[in-house]
């Protein structure tokens, strides 16, 4: 995979970032670097490693999975700018 300037030009626009015109192709660039990075972590064999979540074996603490009965919707409301019928209230962001 790669990344050209117009794909940076893309990216920046959708996550309403500014970048200057003479800045996209060295972006770019990096991006390039980081994906072909990602890419040789694809060449890692892992078959039989179990998956971890820490680096010594150690067994998590969980809670009893118990249904509560909630209703606190009114509490959280009250935190609420606006709110409409028992929901939050947003202003419209989707042209």
């Amino acid at each position: 995979m790669s990344v050209d300037k117009d794909t940076v030009r893309r990216v920046a626009s959708l996550a309403r970032i500014a970048v200057e015109e003479q800045d996209l192709e060295p972006l770019a660039g990096e991006l390039n670097g980081i994906l072909d990075w990602v890419e040789q972590l694809n060449e890692v064999n892992v078959d039989g490693v179990e998956p971890m979540t820490s680096v010594t074996p150690m067994a998590l603490k969980q809670r009893a999975d118990g249904v509560t009965d909630g209703d606190r919707r009114n509490d959280i409301l009250a935190n609420a700018p606006d709110h409409r019928e028992g929901f939050f209230a947003v202003p419209k962001v989707v042209e």
